[in-house]
């Protein structure tokens, strides 16, 4: 049998954001609005973040060399490509691929109409929108010009298949957004909507966490998971923990 999987996958959020910093700040005023003055795909990293990050690489180099990440997929928003630039630049990899990959695919949930309001924000602009998420659920439910879970499923199928075809053997590393980390879950773990969404409801990912695979060593070589909302990478190091939600998680 022809290996499919990576020997090991990591998944990890980014570390901390400005958006992240600016939503608890929007909530705490009892805004309707997150101010965020940049793109989502433009948001930086807090100063906390960069420190996260930074700590999430130094863990990674405490790793045996012949088990270290041998490749580096991320998300092409900037919080997630700072986060992976710090571990890339750790451990010494070129910047560039395949060691390094650019994947719009890891992009984070595309929230549409609802881009960068509160839960108070959506209640008061748009009603019927907040009724409807009610009722069909956030996993179905797609907001105008935005995405549900299952649009996110969708996309990152293919890029497991990416995965298999080109790294099989490999040692992968995939720093994105906290919703891909629970959808890859999803996939990998051949669960179904309420299983996910239970995970979902027992609390957020936190700011590069570590959720890890490891191949199974049976007749099945399939995925098993082995690490899932690992923060001593960052206690290890001195780092804070932080678990924000995202700026958009009203409509998360």
């Amino acid at each position: 049998m022809l290996q499919r999987w990576p020997e090991t996958l990591w998944i990890v959020r980014h570390g901390e954001s400005a958006g992240n910093v600016a939503r608890d700040a929007a909530h705490a005023a009892g805004r309707a609005d997150i101010l965020i003055e940049s793109r989502d795909v433009d948001v930086p990293l807090s100063e906390l973040g960069i420190e996260q990050a930074q700590a999430l690489g130094r863990w990674f180099t405490d790793i045996p060399p012949d088990q270290r990440p041998q490749v580096i997929l991320t998300s092409p928003y900037l919080r997630a490509r700072d986060t992976a630039r710090s571990v890339q630049e750790a451990l010494g990899l070129p910047p560039h691929a395949p060691a390094f990959v650019v994947d719009e695919r890891l992009r984070e949930k595309e929230f549409g109409i609802l881009d960068r309001l509160t839960r108070l924000g959506i209640e008061q602009r748009h009603p019927d929108l907040a009724e409807t998420r009610q009722l069909v659920g956030k996993f179905y439910f797609r907001p105008p010009a935005g995405e549900s879970w299952c649009d996110v499923i969708l996309r990152l199928r293919s890029v497991l298949d990416t995965i298999s075809i080109h790294y099989a053997g490999k040692h992968v590393l995939i720093v994105a957004h906290q919703v891909v980390v629970l959808c890859m879950r999803y996939l990998l773990e051949e669960m179904d909507e309420t299983t996910i969404l239970a995970i979902d409801a027992k609390g957020d990912v936190s700011n590069c966490a570590v959720t890890e695979y490891t191949l199974a060593k049976d007749k099945s070589e399939s995925l098993q998971l082995t690490k899932y909302n690992f923060v001593a990478p960052l206690e290890q190091q001195g780092a804070p923990v932080t678990s924000e939600p995202d700026a958009n998680v009203a409509a998360r």
